[in-house]
This record gives structure tokens, C-alpha cells and sequence, in this order.
């Protein structure tokens, strides 16, 4: 079953894999003219980015600086939402779609137990992501030094594992309301409320006493708090998204063994 999805994965993953890889390439390459003037770029990007915008830009780093640069350009907000965007379209294929488009039916006929049908697909997802994931990395890395950009590879290794568990974490999101209500839209649905909502309260909700505590709820919080390309690997944070995810995946096969399909 893995290895069925992964073969009904590798058209959209190759694709994916391509745009990333070519977004990373052409950002990434600005750096060398940022760094020949960076007087320049980091006053037009503050003149782009005033107030609240800069709050929902992260802040906005010294983009002279290879961090910094990276930071605010590539791991904030664009990288990752691409992942997201990924994870869900491919976990909306594991049990969702099918079950829309009545194909699902035909194969919970089969000998498989439900239970092990939901694992592997999560597992194929999983391997899916990881894949992009290994790749983009190798992208960022090589542009990186082809620049100059300065910043070690544990340091885009920790970043990069971030966007995976995020993004791995949102796909799972969609996996588990897709097993619960045979639905795309909904999964989708939620995984896009809970994602803005949760960019939102730790970008320009975290000087709001109201919300700022919903950051605990916030996969951002958990992906970004720790500045993985400045620190390092932020252990106890993507332990928590690592372990929301094996809970979520967990309630998805309970979720779609207890409930008859096409209903």
C-alpha cells in the first residue's frame, strides 16, 4: 500500500519538488546582490514591509546577513506554506479523495484491515514529504555556498527539518478530518483556519495579551520559537509537533475504523 501511494504521489511530487527547488533558487541567488549593497535592500525592505506588515514578516532580520536573509525570506513564511500546501493536497489523496470519488469503497472491500490501510498511507505520506524535504534541502545548501551566504549546514539542517514537521503535522491534520468525514474540503478547511489563525496570534498577535497565549496551540510557535538557523536544533520544540503528529495519525485510524465509508 506504500508503495501504491508513493506511485500515485510521483507525478505531483516531482512537480512540487521542481517549484520549490526553483523558488529556493531564484531567492536565494538575490543574496549576492544583497550582500554587495546591503544599505540598500534592508532600507527598501523596510519601506515595503512598515508596521504590521513587518510583524507578519517576522520581524524582518538583517538581510545582509545570511540568517537573517534566510530567515526572513525563505523560512518565515513562503517555504514553509508551500510545504503545508503540499502535505495537505497529498494527504487529501490518501483517504478523502478517493472516498469522493467512490474508488475508496473498492479497496476497504479488499482484505486490508482499515486500521493498517490509514498507517500506510500516513506512512507513505511521511516518506512523500520526507523526499521533497531531502531534496529542497539540497537545493538551499548548494545555491547557499554558491553564494556565499555563510550559514553551516546543521544550521539549513534544523531550519529544513522544521519545514518538514510543519508541514508533516498539517498533512496530518487533513489525514485525520478526511478519515473522520470522507470529506477534502473540510480537512482543508481546518488545516488552512488553523494555520492562518496560528501564523497570525504569533506574527501580529504576540503583543496582544487577549490571544498572545494561543500560541501554544500554534504549530508556528513550535516551528519558529526556537530560531533553528541561529541555535540550532530546537529539540523539545519539534518534539512537540512530532508528537501532536503521531497523536493526530493515531485518532485518524480510530477515526476511520469506526466509521462506514460513503456514508
Amino acid at each position: 500500500m506504500i508503495a501504491k501511494s508513493l506511485r500515485d504521489y510521483r507525478r505531483a511530487l516531482i512537480w512540487w519538488t521542481i517549484g520549490i527547488s526553483a523558488f529556493l533558487t531564484v531567492y536565494l541567488s538575490i543574496y549576492e546582490n544583497v550582500r554587495q549593497d546591503p544599505a540598500t535592500f534592508n532600507a527598501q525592505a523596510m519601506a515595503k514591509f512598515p508596521g504590521a506588515l513587518r510583524d507578519l514578516m517576522g520581524g524582518l532580520g538583517d538581510l545582509s546577513v545570511g540568517a537573517g536573509y534566510l530567515q526572513s525570506v525563505v523560512y518565515q513564511l513562503f517555504v514553509p506554506m508551500l510545504f503545508i500546501v503540499c502535505a495537505t493536497l497529498l494527504a487529501n489523496r490518501a483517504i478523502a479523495q478517493p472516498e469522493e470519488t467512490g474508488t475508496l469503497e473498492l479497496v476497504v472491500t479488499l482484505p486490508v484491515d482499515r486500521k493498517r490501510l490509514v498507517l500506510e498511507r500516513f506512512a507513505a505520506l511521511v516518506v512523500a514529504l520526507l523526499a521533497v524535504a531531502v531534496v529542497t534541502l539540497a537545493v538551499v545548501w548548494a545555491v547557499g555556498e554558491s553564494v556565499q551566504l555563510g550559514v553551516p549546514f546543521d544550521r539549513l539542517l534544523a531550519a529544513h527539518t522544521g519545514v518538514f514537521l510543519l508541514g508533516l503535522f498539517s498533512g496530518t491534520v487533513a489525514l485525520t478530518v478526511g478519515a473522520a468525514t470522507g470529506r477534502k474540503v473540510f480537512a482543508s478547511a481546518v488545516v488552512g483556519v488553523w494555520i492562518v489563525a496560528g501564523y497570525m496570534v504569533i506574527t501580529v498577535g504576540r503583543s496582544v495579551d487577549a490571544i498572545s497565549w494561543l500560541k501554544w496551540v500554534s504549530p508556528f510557535h513550535y516551528y519558529a520559537d526556537g530560531r533553528p538557523l541561529y541555535e540550532g536544533l530546537p529539540v523539545g520544540d519539534y518534539l512537540v509537533l512530532a508528537g501532536a503528529t503521531a497523536v493526530l495519525a493515531l485518532t485518524a485510524v480510530l477515526a476511520f475504523d469506526r466509521r462506514d465509508v460513503g456514508v
